[in-house]
């Protein structure tokens, strides 16, 4: 495609004009080298419900205890994911992710020799989560947010659901690893996974489109910005503001709710719930990997349905679907597989985080340069709803022996949630960005 040159004096002196090139336009390329870096770190998302039996079992660890470390994970990972978002902005792109990989395989790898459950809050629960939040949805929106501007929902649908096709590849190779030889060789495999993926982040990912000479996709050249020093100041600053709007608010509670419907309550407690039903691990972790099938397909067609449809009307119809198939998972689960746990795992598995997309698209619509950012701390919300029900979800277990309560009072939140969305006010087209001081409302 054709670029469009600066104006006269606009591009510092560190930057290149644009080149005219017929290729394939180079966001695409950084665009898959994102989703095989996300599909690498995936196996740390794919392993804490394939630990909870096994730890149960080896340390006498009640569900409650490592569910503390599982909420520590999702907390950091979400709270960690604005302050990533900055400083990217402030140190770039592979420089952070890169770091991130490597506390990440630190992490995992340092569980192998835990001994007291301390230990699995601080290795899993604070190193892991602190990596993974750097590699968290903001990577993909910062990513998208740079490179392009034709096809970004499309392209945000397709960066989502590669932490879903990375549940697909690692989810059944981990659980046959934990059933096999133990939850130690699984960890170290997460840990090899997000090691291997660092010379491609590295070596072909790159900031900005000014670092090769061209514009955005679907966009006109413009220099790379200043790197602003102060990136926790800004991230704090950019939540200071967002937070005086009614957009934010509204956004941060229907997104934590989406937290609590799936990291926090399918994916953390789904492999324990269909086992204490009699189905086997492996059954149950092939179930999770077969919603990571449909949430690609899910995910992707919500990023073309955000190209052309309201954004705040596709959120409700997601919370809507899934708070319904939530309500009856209670009575189809059962030893074997049968015909209508399947249509659960397929229908749940479209909507699994179908929201992410419009999410994002309304966060870029409200809160313009800084929606990166105000999308880290919504993130943050999603993970702080993941946290709660990861660990409401053991110790209701612990308690009353059935993970029922939790399904039913999830789908009663995600109706909840529908409502929530429908309330976000519309921005006018060319309106300006809200964080500019100020209070407004929804």
């Amino acid at each position: 495609m054709t670029q469009t040159a600066p104006a006269p004096g606009t591009a510092p002196s560190r930057t290149r004009p644009p080149r005219r090139t017929g290729r394939v336009h180079r966001a695409w390329s950084v665009a898959a080298v994102t989703f095989v870096t996300i599909i690498g770190a995936a196996g740390f998302a794919s392993l804490p419900g394939l630990l909870i039996e096994p730890l149960h079992e080896e340390f006498d660890w009640s569900r409650g205890t490592i569910g503390v470390a599982v909420s520590a994970n999702l907390a950091l990972y979400g709270i960690t994911a604005p302050f990533a978002a900055a400083l990217m902005d402030r140190f770039g792109i592979r420089r952070v992710v890169a770091l991130a990989l490597a506390v990440i395989a630190c992490g995992a790898v340092a569980t192998v020799w835990m001994t007291a459950p301390w230990q699995l809050v601080l290795c899993w629960g604070v190193l892991v989560g602190l990596g993974s939040g750097s590699m968290a949805l903001a990577f993909a929106a910062t990513v998208t947010g740079r490179w392009f501007t034709a096809r970004r929902g499309l392209v945000t649908g397709i960066l989502t659901a590669a932490g879903a096709s990375g549940q697909l590849v690692f989810l059944p190779l981990l659980a046959w690893l934990v059933d096999r030889h133990g939850w130690r060789p699984a960890t170290v495999t997460v840990a090899v996974a997000a090691l291997a993926v660092v010379p491609f982040v590295w070596l072909l990912l790159r900031d900005h489109p000014a670092d090769v000479g061209l514009a955005p996709y679907g966009g006109t050249y413009a220099p790379k910005p200043t790197p602003a020093p102060g990136a926790a100041r800004r991230a704090l600053k950019v939540l200071a503001d967002a937070a005086r709007t009614g957009p934010f608010w509204l956004l941060a509670g229907t997104f934590a709710i989406c937290g609590a419907s799936t990291n926090g309550l399918v994916r953390t407690h789904f492999v324990p719930a269909a086992h204490d039903h009699g189905m086997p691990v492996t059954a149950a972790a092939g179930l999770l990997a077969v919603i990571g099938v449909f949430d690609v397909a899910g995910t992707v067609a919500s990023g073309w349905f955000t190209d052309r449809f309201e954004s705040r009307r596709l959120l409700a119809v997601y919370y809507a679907l899934r708070g319904v198939s939530l309500l009856f998972l209670p009575i189809l689960l059962a030893p074997s597989v049968r015909p209508p746990l399947i249509f659960f795992i397929v229908f749940y598995g479209l909507d699994w985080v179908a929201t992410v997309p419009p999410t994002i698209a309304l966060c870029r619509e409200h809160y313009g340069d800084d929606g990166a950012i105000v999308f880290g701390w919504v993130l943050a919300s999603h993970q702080i709803g993941a946290a709660v029900v990861a660990f409401l979800g053991g110790l209701a277990r612990d308690l009353t022996g059935s993970y029922d309560v939790v399904w039913y009072a999830s789908g009663a939140l995600c109706a909840v949630a529908a409502l929530m969305a429908m309330v976000i006010r519309r921005r006018p087209p060319g309106g300006a960005a809200e964080p500019t001081g100020g209070t407004r409302h929804a």
